[in-house]
Parts: structure tokens; sequence; C-alpha cells
């Protein structure tokens, strides 16, 4: 899930993979793994994130954590966790068309 945040997190910002990768000195074949889910972060990545996109690494990690959905916290913050994500990937969505 922390893939699909960073991934999210970058198309609302309009950048290219490449680009990102650039600027945060990482790989855009690393960058690709990361957002597709093949591989996990790395704290420091997370990191470069934060300081780039500056928001803090909690907002970032807020996205892939699993909540406890037995309750009533978890479910709002799971559901507030899901709108958030629905409306990041329509962004994403619309940028393609």
């Amino acid at each position: 899930m922390i893939g699909k945040a960073l991934r999210l997190l970058r198309v609302y910002h309009d950048l290219k993979l490449g680009d990102l990768a650039k600027q945060i000195e990482i790989s855009p074949g690393y960058l690709s793994e990361i957002e597709n889910g093949k591989k996990k972060p790395s704290l420091d990545l997370i990191e470069k994130y934060s300081n780039f996109f500056n928001i803090k690494p909690s907002s970032i990690l807020f996205f892939s954590e699993n909540l406890d959905s037995d309750t009533i916290t978890g479910k709002i913050k799971n559901n507030i966790r899901g709108n958030v994500l629905a409306f990041l990937s329509a962004i994403e969505d619309a940028g393609t068309q």
C-alpha cells in the first residue's frame, strides 16, 4: 500500500517517474518497483519524499498503515484513508486521459 501512496503523491504533483527519481537521486527502475509494490521503501526514501514534497513522513505513512478496523476509530480512519486514496486515484486517472 505504501508504494501506491508514493505513486499517487507523485502523480498528484504532476511529476513523471523519471523526473522524481532524478530529483530524489534514485534510479527510475527502483522507484518503479517501489510504486508497483515489488520492493518496500526504506525510511531514507520516505524521508527524501518528505523533504521533496515538504510534508511530514507520518503523512506519507498514514496512507499505508494497517489500521485496526474492529474499532470505531479504525473504521473512521480507514474510511478517510480510502476516500483520500480514491480522490488521488481520480486525479491520476484524469491526468492519463
